[in-house]
């Protein structure tokens, strides 16, 4: 048997297959991205069907598709995700009678380790948001097309760097806001539309609101005028996911952090940072558009880390070391020759 992870795409996906993905994309309102694994996912399906139609699979071939992929060397995590668009089709399909059930029902991937989220430190957070490349309008070097243009870029950039920073949104919910969410910026909270259809409310900073308001009273001169996306690329039209990971990951470089910068990153950061700050992990769920709190718990982990960081530092007993202490242990259970009683 080939590789699951080397498959080959077929030339269409199942017909409900298509009709699922439509009805997530138009009715609700999934991501792109959402959608681009989903549609992976299920065409990994159909090649582990070798031309099998959806209603002659059994759940015993679902699980012997899931020990393919794990042999295959997929992780329990990529596993899970996988799972999530299987049983979503083929609920989809029972609920339309061309199954009779969900045969993924009960199907579980492999069990993963959890990763805890790659926050930033604070320190670095800053380093990352400085605006040491951020020129004003009468900076002089600016006198070429090409660096003017790339100075109004970074203009923009800063502002969705601490967009991100200051109010913990998504990168997709980032992208899919429009000039009418000004009003509430100047009010100083952005309304976002989150997974499942959701909108809420957070506040933002004083930092984002001055980068957003430097952006905005250069935007038009990239923008096309028909163009309604807050936040618009080279060529004038909305800007892509894509170009921000891309920028975002080449500025934290040249700013020297030692890793790889990612937009969730800056979310994560976010969250850390506000949960060290304030302790009020509901407010940190309300602001992430978290549908349940065990999904924020996991940075209540990142801030034990920080305490026993503080711990270390500042406690007399931590701060001497394991060698001080090995050695104070030791010698509280050597007997002394010239103390110890004869007997």
């Amino acid at each position: 048997m080939a590789d699951a992870r080397q498959t080959e795409v077929p030339e269409a996906l199942w017909p409900g297959a298509e009709d699922w993905l439509a009805e997530l994309r138009d009715q609700r309102r999934v991501s792109p991205h959402t959608l681009s694994n989903y549609e992976r996912d299920l065409r990994r399906l159909q090649h582990l069907a070798s031309g099998a139609a959806p209603d002659e699979l059994t759940a015993l071939d679902l699980r012997r598709f899931v020990g393919r992929l794990h042999a295959g060397g997929l992780s329990g995590r990529s596993i899970a995700r996988t799972l999530s668009a299987w049983r979503g089709l083929l609920r989809w399909l029972a609920r339309r009678g061309v199954l009779d059930a969900n045969l993924a029902e009960g199907l579980h991937a492999p069990k993963h380790p959890k990763r805890l989220p790659d926050a930033l430190s604070v320190d670095e957070t800053f380093r990352l948001l400085n605006p040491v490349n951020i020129v004003t309008e009468t900076d002089k070097t600016a006198n070429t097309q090409g660096s003017t243009r790339e100075h109004l870029l970074q203009r923009r950039d800063q502002a969705i760097y601490e967009l991100f920073y200051s109010s913990g949104i998504r990168l997709s919910e980032l992208v899919g806001l429009n000039l009418d969410c000004l009003a509430d910026l100047r009010q100083g909270e952005v309304r976002v539309l989150g997974k499942r259809n959701k909108t809420r409310v957070v506040p933002v900073g004083k930092a984002a609101l001055n980068a957003i308001e430097s952006w905005w009273v250069v935007r038009n001169q990239i923008a096309k005028p028909e163009e309604v996306a807050l936040f618009v690329g080279q060529q004038g039209k909305r800007i892509t996911p894509r170009v921000i990971q891309l920028r975002l990951q080449k500025h934290g470089q040249r700013q020297g952090l030692p890793q790889r910068v990612h937009p969730h990153q800056l979310r994560h950061s976010f969250a850390t940072h506000m949960l060290q700050g304030s302790g009020d992990l509901r407010a940190v769920q309300e602001m992430l558009g978290h549908a349940s709190i065990a999904s924020t718990q996991v940075y209540t982990h990142l801030d034990f880390q920080h305490l026993a960081q503080v711990y270390d530092q500042a406690h007399p007993r931590a701060h001497r070391g394991k060698d001080a202490e090995a050695r104070d242990a030791a010698e509280q259970f050597t007997p002394d020759s010239k103390s110890n009683p004869t007997t």
